[in-house]
């Protein structure tokens, strides 16, 4: 019998009302294992009361209360990481082991959560006037709502959702349709934390929930992160709607590789960071920029390296890389390569025709890797989301800073260089809101806050960190007389508070 994944409003399970689901497959053998529901805008409509409700009383509650639960939520966490994992894997697809990374990143931002009274506290400055005292405090927005991509379906709701309810709001998450069941098993986690009910809410479905959600006048913010046309239709949508918005958009991350670097080192992070979780993240490293003379060693190396990477289905151990999360999408992943030596690009290594023996429904592609590939090409100019990595050459760090700075996208960049002047220089130059120094993916921990420049992100505010604390709560600004109990009535003063 085919698995239901249904909603989750007002702390219990809600069967699908609307008679529209949509397929959930297991990537390493094509079948269709799940169907999800798809939410009407009622059932959107129903989620938000439900979270407008619980706001009313937990927008009220203390930091404590608050604490004391994501403390609990966290414990549950830890325990049932691996059953996530699972889940992750059977409707992703990536390995298991990468699926634990991604529930021990989304912990990360757990434990900021836990410790939220610090970011909360407010300001006091007092005497800035005759007995005037003035002072800041941060307040919950409300209902909030997250929108999250198929690529990592537990940690980034994570990035969103355990800040936004320490703050004090409430949250209705959209997940993916493509593998919705990690959503669910962390609602029901929450719900055993002790979490009220309607303070978490999960709705699936597509663009009809999508666009009651951008549109709906209880929602306050939106937390979005997915591809960049998406992300600027989420931005120009909510906003126009008045609500505040963070839109994380697509990538094409650059890797510079100067003469004096490490190449085995180099080599080593450009596979990893290129082909693990089969390039589906947005912070892949897609383009490795070569410069100076070390270009046909440094292909080779990543070549080596490349071709002994183990791919099969995510839930045999000795499986590195899985399939890719859907036909449609390995197909065109799989376009770019096959398209790349017309448009001026030396194919090094084609994974287009990979299939693995037992599972030849399965949605494969192998290691692609293309070298002295020109700016003017689609597999260097889109964001292809899969395992393929392009290598540019240039004879300059000042033209292999241009190429990155050309980039429509600005999320994040690396330098592999022993020179801690240049490295220094480039941090300070590139235009891109990650930067890592021989570290391949720089995603920053979750005390410090992600996200891009240019078409990367779309809105005032990064995710996570500091950032995602001032983006879920709003200031305000108290001034304060209190009259000396001795002095009597002075009358009415019409003007500024005197301050000397």
């Amino acid at each position: 019998m085919t698995k239901i994944v249904n909603h989750w409003i007002g702390g219990k399970t809600v069967e699908g009302a609307s008679g529209t689901h949509g397929p959930v497959t297991d990537p390493a053998t094509g079948e269709v294992t799940t169907k999800v529901a798809f939410a009407s805008v009622d059932e959107v409509d129903a989620a938000v009361a439900a979270a407008k409700q619980a706001f009313t009383t937990w927008g009220q509650s203390s930091l404590a209360q608050r604490t004391s639960i994501l403390f609990r939520f966290r414990a549950l966490l830890d325990a049932h990481r691996d059953e996530i994992a699972e889940l992750i894997t059977a409707e992703h697809g990536k390995v298991h082991s990468d699926a634990l990374g991604e529930v021990a990143r989304g912990l990360e931002i757990v434990d900021l959560a836990c410790g939220i009274s610090v970011q909360l506290k407010g300001e006091l400055s007092t005497q800035v006037a005759s007995r005037v005292d003035v002072s800041s405090i941060r307040q919950p927005l409300g209902v909030v709502v997250g929108i999250t991509p198929f690529n990592f379906p537990a940690m980034v709701p994570m990035w969103m959702f355990p800040l936004a309810i320490a703050c004090g709001n409430t949250f209705v998450l959209k997940p993916s349709e493509k593998d919705p069941s990690a959503s669910i098993k962390l609602a029901e986690l929450l719900a055993e934390a002790g979490l009220p009910d309607g303070v978490f809410n999960v709705v699936h479905g597509d663009k009809v929930a999508v666009d009651r959600l951008l549109e709906h006048p209880d929602v306050k913010a939106v937390s979005f992160v997915g591809s960049t046309p998406i992300a600027r239709y989420i931005h120009s949508t909510a906003s126009a709607n008045g609500k505040r918005v963070q839109a994380l958009g697509g990538a094409k991350n650059h890797m510079l590789v100067l003469p004096d670097a490490d190449l085995d080192a180099a080599a080593d992070a450009a596979v990893s960071a290129a082909y693990g979780s089969a390039g589906e993240r947005c912070m892949a490293i897609s383009a490795v920029v070569a410069v100076g003379a070390i270009g046909d060693e440094l292909v080779e190396k990543i070549r080596e390296r490349a071709e002994k990477i183990k791919i099969g289905p995510g839930n045999e151990p000795s499986s590195e890389m899985g399939p890719l999360i859907t036909k449609v999408h390995r197909d065109k992943v799989a376009s770019y390569v096959e398209g790349a030596a017309a448009e001026g690009a030396e194919v090094v290594l084609d994974g287009t025709g990979y299939t693995v023996d037992g599972f030849e429904n399965g949605h494969w592609i192998g290691i692609s890797l293309l070298d002295k590939v020109p700016t003017s090409a689609k597999a260097y100019r889109d964001e292809i989301f899969g395992p393929v990595l392009c290598v540019l050459r240039t004879e300059t760090y000042e033209e292999a800073l241009d190429i990155v700075n050309a980039s429509p996208f600005g999320n994040g960049t690396a330098i592999f260089t022993r020179d801690g002047g240049a490295a220094r220089r480039f941090q300070l130059e590139v235009e891109a809101g990650m930067v890592g120094v021989n570290v391949p993916i720089p995603v920053p921990v979750g005390y410090h806050s992600f996200g891009g420049w240019k078409d990367s992100l779309f809105g005032d505010h990064h995710i996570y960190g500091n950032d995602g604390t001032h983006f879920y709560t709003r200031g305000k600004v108290v001034t304060t007389r209190w009259p000396d109990p001795a002095d009597a009535p002075t009358g009415v003063d019409l003007g500024f508070p005197r301050n000397h």
